[in-house]
């Protein structure tokens, strides 16, 4: 049994850390909204904490999932930090999407203070989380990844080592410039076959199980068909997720032409009052 320290237990925080908990692990919790982390401890156990630093304390592992990179500088780098009170060969995970630079500046920041860093944003979704299935890629020194993997594989199905310090957060870079284009051209796909008056149950029955198959196509094709959206990742933090991409595209000069045009379509679902509902809302700018 290991003492944890989960910081941030919001749509995917939460479930992870009851996969923890569900595994015998000692969990402390710690979350910007004092009621949210109370509920989760009375309905899962454990204990709360007031600040990041008082429940990273002693902990042999701290993990984070938060908003953004100035959320993630606070809960780790801030007055009340974990890495105040971290101790020595602890280690630290981080599973917010954040820029590659912040993962890159906690690995610096933690070597100092002999603590083991791994960026290890994840995919699958609240699904995902909810399920114990979600697929982490993670950047750090092999001893990190190694001291982490035994806890993410509570939540995970698939735990990649990617590379170095930043190179999780990278590839899930490249992770969302795929499925933005996968979602915009099933929503085409699908609109399609509504104005040729398919039966869209045969269309799906019919492709799903070739080329054109994808997670997106299995999840996500009824769910569009039927203009459902409450779920899933949010279009507010799919496009502040690209816009992370398009910040290390300027720094390594990749090219992202569809992946810009797809953002604008997401603004446009922005500016249909579509700020949290899921990436598949891109369906909505099209006619019926």
């Amino acid at each position: 049994m290991a003492r944890i320290a989960f910081i941030g237990i919001g749509t995917m925080g939460g479930p992870m850390a009851r996969h923890l908990r569900t595994a015998g692990h000692d969990v402390t919790v710690y979350n910007r909204s004092p009621a949210r982390a109370e509920a989760w401890v009375a309905a899962n156990g454990g204990s709360v904490a007031p600040d990041p630093a008082s429940a990273a304390k002693d902990a042999d592992a701290v993990f984070t999932c938060v908003g953004n990179d100035d959320d993630l500088a606070q809960a780790v780098l801030g007055r009340e930090g974990a890495f105040r009170t971290m101790r020595e060969g602890a280690v630290f995970i981080d599973h917010t999407t954040v820029s590659a630079k912040i993962a890159r500046q906690l690995a610096v920041e933690g070597k100092s203070a002999g603590i083991l860093t791994v960026d290890a944003p994840v995919t699958g979704g609240q699904a995902g989380a909810e399920n114990g299935t979600l697929a982490i890629m993670c950047g750090g020194s092999i001893k990190a990844i190694e001291a982490a993997t035994p806890l993410m594989q509570a939540y995970a199905r698939r735990i990649v080592h990617v590379g170095s310090a930043g190179a999780g957060q990278t590839t899930k870079m490249v992770n969302q410039i795929t499925f933005a284009g996968i979602i915009q051209s099933l929503a085409e796909g699908i609109r399609f076959a509504q104005a040729a008056d398919l039966d869209l149950d045969r269309v799906y029955e019919a492709i799903s199980g070739g080329a054109a198959s994808s997670w997106q196509m299995t999840n996500r094709w009824q769910t569009m068909a039927e203009d459902q959206f409450d779920f899933g990742l949010a279009v507010d933090w799919m496009r502040k997720d690209l816009g992370l991409a398009f910040d290390e595209a300027r720094s390594n000069g990749a090219a992202l032409p569809v992946a810009a045009l797809i953002d604008q379509f997401f603004a446009d679902v922005q500016a249909m009052g579509g700020h949290r509902q899921d990436t598949s809302a891109l369906i909505r700018r099209l006619p019926k």
